[in-house]
């Protein structure tokens, strides 16, 4: 029998990699998996193995990063324009061109959206899991998806990437 504390060790890669795309900024990224983490193992008596612990652990990351996004904006931190560094030139290929586009245009989605979009095609969970995640009917993550792989062709100007259609 699997212990589930194996269980989560075996998705750590999975909520670094999906934390990271929410953030965009790998130090946050890891706080928030830490957090999850611990909030995790400290409740694990509350898991009930109806299904795999991947889910579980996927809402908890969501929630927390949610929980943080709300403080955030109630901090409202103001930037000193004149502290920001200018930014670098970024790598001559068309292909990393495109890529760091697409991942802009991924950060200016509305959270729900980006949320549904990276669970979907980045961690390949199926719809039905993805909604659970995120708490949501199957349509309602089925038209997030939509709306968001729409706004990614208007702001990138491509049609839909090969690599953020999913079949299922």
């Amino acid at each position: 029998m699997v212990d589930i504390l194996d269980e989560i060790e075996a998705c750590v890669p999975a909520l670094r990699r999906y934390a990271r795309a929410l953030t965009h900024d790998a130090d946050r990224a890891d706080d928030l998996v830490q957090d999850c983490l611990e909030r995790a193992i400290a409740r694990r008596s509350m898991f009930r193995p109806r299904g795999p612990v991947r889910p579980w652990l996927f809402t908890i990351l969501t929630n927390l990063y949610r929980n943080a996004r709300r403080a955030d904006r109630r901090r409202e931190e103001h930037v000193d324009l004149d502290a920001v560094p200018e930014p670098s030139t970024p790598a001559p290929q068309p292909g990393h061109l495109a890529l760091a586009e697409l991942g802009r245009a991924i950060q200016t989605l509305p959270l729900d959206q980006k949320e549904a979009l990276l669970l979907v095609t980045l961690e390949g969970l199926p719809y039905s899991e993805a909604a659970a995640i995120l708490d949501i009917p199957q349509g309602t993550l089925m038209s997030r998806l939509g709306r968001a792989r729409a706004t990614l062709r208007t702001l990138t100007g491509v049609a839909a990437e090969p690599h953020l259609r999913t079949v299922k």
